[in-house]
């Protein structure tokens, strides 16, 4: 397998990696958010259903606001990466074979071998590359030939790499 492609120098690419990747890391937070946010609401409805909950009323409107503000954590990093990086768009590429994974922007340059990958999660329109459980880089599928991006599917299934994010 030898799939090569070009990375334009577009001003929004840098801020569409910055989202995805952050968006694998933050996810916890809006889970744990709604949770937090269910159980303030729901103790706070109770707490005013009798008649000594106004011992307690405080804590569950600490819980549901702090709920509201971690799942709203996500999206506000996702936003200060995206306004962060868009100011470095260079052209760059990617070369994939069967060994590892070349990727180049502007005159830096950096690959990470296969045998070192230990999972590929479906993100959107990336796939996320992890080096152990840390995303290590992201590929772009919408930039590769339709041709390239299923023989990468087929070789990374084949090595039990691939698997789909909800």
């Amino acid at each position: 397998m030898h799939i090569r492609f070009d990375v334009p120098a577009d001003p929004a690419y840098p801020g569409r990696v910055a989202a995805a990747l952050s968006g694998v890391r933050l996810r916890r937070f809006g889970l744990i958010g709604a949770a937090l946010a269910a159980v303030g609401a729901v103790g706070a409805a109770v707490s005013w259903g009798l008649s000594r909950g106004d011992r307690f009323s405080s804590l569950w409107w600490v819980l549901l606001v702090g709920g509201l503000l971690s799942m709203l954590y996500a999206p506000w990093v996702r936003w200060r990466a995206r306004r962060r990086s868009d100011d470095y768009a260079v052209e760059g590429g990617y070369d994939i074979t069967d060994d590892n994974i070349m990727m180049r922007s502007g005159s830096e340059s950096g690959g990470i071998a296969w045998d070192g990958v230990t999972q590929v999660r479906e993100a959107g329109e990336f796939w996320i590359v992890y080096v152990g459980r840390m995303p290590a880089t992201v590929i772009p599928r919408w930039l590769m030939s339709a041709g390239d991006a299923e023989t990468l599917r087929a070789f990374m299934t084949a090595r039990r790499l691939l698997q789909t994010v909800d």
